[in-house]
């Protein structure tokens, strides 16, 4: 999306950059009295002491520099970010924190481990070692080095947490959208770039009942195994086949509004603490799950997936009535929404004439510059009309599968129209509200909070009133 207006382009940023890690409101352009950006820090000398504190937080000038360094490893620049900008990134960061804190919100410490454990390896990578990377942050050995960047990533993500809490409540009502869109002016509405509504339609391969019985058999087996004492989560790390979630011993934090099919939520939900639940089967496989915890309306929980195998037969069936289908429309027997609606396997497009929802926006657009690349390998050379060879999608969440996609609508780059893409003018003015109230909290938080800027960062000019003038 392009957007002719700099201030609104600066207000939508902006909320993307307040509920993600890595970004804050600070980090704008604006007339800051600061320091030079560090391009080779390696080159000066540094004294590492504090200079702010945030209710029990405190802010190390070394801080800055492994700010700069997350930015980095993320591919986002950093030659216009100023000292003064990050610092005041970091007083939000602590600011969010703290509170987070005070409201119990909870971090867990394999999370952040992770994560620090990514952020290492780049440091590594730019700097050469591990020893390098000690010494370059003065610090008098690698444990000292890991524990303050631990503090670091989990000040952080509490923050991140904290923000997602406050606009967790926050929406927008269909008059507040059309007062968003009548105060913009007509040569500053945005503007939207090419568009393409797509379909498809799936055939999954059948799965035999004795394959169906086996997974269930097997899943039978670790339940009574972590019953005897065996360990849920390393059975999830070595046999889960949800890719997503193995890594972390099948973890998952949810509630009732986590994007999560039917059948899972309703059995998570269904369970107590301790509690593992008989095999149940889901539009991915077969799944048990433990409850590890609950905390009002979320519940911690792991859970291991098991996708029945496919055999090379009903691979080739599959294949075999996908080309069918596509015969049948391209020689008018049936329209390609209709075939869809009779034929496909997939739930979620069935219904809509195999009509894909872009989960981005949650309508039926695909701008071109942001689609998926494969989804766009796919279709970016189809004609009217036309329609894919079968394809095999390996999904890591439901298996392999054979699919055939056609456009079925272009949409030109054009300026905003309210009817036509009111949508996306609703999630603006939803993000602007988001904005506005992270602005006030923060205003609220920080009269009420201890807050104290040291030495010459005295001298910067923040958009917060960190100094409290």
């Amino acid at each position: 999306m392009k957007y002719t207006n700099s201030k609104l382009t600066v207000a939508i940023i902006a909320v993307l950059c307040t509920v993600s890690f890595a970004n804050a409101q600070e980090i704008i352009k604006d007339s800051v009295k600061t320091k030079p950006v560090v391009k080779n820090t390696s080159k000066r000398q540094k004294v590492d002491g504090v200079i702010a504190t945030v209710g029990d937080y405190i802010v190390l000038d070394s801080d800055i520099d492994k700010s700069f360094l997350e930015l980095s490893s993320q591919g986002q620049s950093i030659k216009d970010i100023t000292r003064c900008q990050m610092l005041g990134k970091l007083l939000e960061d602590k600011l969010f924190a703290h509170q987070a804190v005070q409201d119990s919100i909870i971090i867990k410490d394999e999370e952040v481990k992770e994560k620090m454990n990514d952020q290492i390896s780049y440091m590594v990578e730019q700097l050469g070692s591990m020893d390098k990377v000690v010494q370059y942050f003065k610090k008098d050995n690698e444990d000292e080095f890991k524990s303050e960047l631990f503090d670091i990533i989990k000040t952080i993500k509490l923050g991140g947490e904290m923000q997602k809490k406050i606009i967790d409540g926050v929406e927008i009502t269909p008059e507040e959208t059309r007062t968003f869109f009548k105060a913009i002016p007509e040569a500053d509405l945005p503007v939207f770039g090419a568009e393409m509504e797509v379909a498809q339609i799936v055939v999954a391969p059948k799965i035999s009942e004795e394959e169906k019985q086996r997974v269930i058999n097997r899943l039978k087996e670790i339940k009574a195994e972590v019953l005897a004492g065996a360990s849920f989560k390393t059975r999830a790390v070595i046999y889960s086949d949800d890719r997503g979630s193995a890594s972390s011993g099948g973890f998952y934090k949810i509630n009732r509004k986590t994007q999560f099919v039917k059948e899972f939520k309703d059995v998570a939900f269904s369970l107590s603490e301790g509690e593992i639940s008989e095999p149940f089967e889901t539009e991915y496989g077969y799944h048990i799950i433990m409850v590890e915890k609950i905390k009002g309306q979320e519940v911690e929980l792991r859970h291991i997936l098991m996708m029945p195998k496919v055999s090379d037969q009903s691979l080739k069936d599959a294949k075999e009535k996908i080309t069918l289908i596509k015969r049948r429309i391209e020689n008018g027997e049936i329209s390609f929404a209709e075939a869809a609606r009779t034929m496909s396997d997939e739930k979620e497009t069935r219904a809509n004439g195999g009509t894909l929802i872009n989960p981005k926006t949650q309508d039926t657009h695909f701008e071109l510059t942001k689609m998926d690349p494969s989804l766009y390998s796919e279709v970016s050379n189809l004609k009217d009309n036309a329609i894919t060879v079968p394809i095999l999608d390996d999904d890591p969440r439901s298996g392999k599968k054979y699919k055939i996609i056609t456009v079925t609508n272009r949409i030109n780059e054009h300026t905003a129209d309210y009817a036509k893409d009111y949508i996306k003018i609703k999630d603006l003015a939803l993000k602007e509200k988001q904005i506005k109230a992270i602005g006030k909290w923060t205003d609220e938080k920080i009269k009420e909070t201890y807050i104290k800027v040291n030495g010459e960062y005295r001298d910067c000019v923040f958009v917060n009133n960190w100094i409290k003038k």
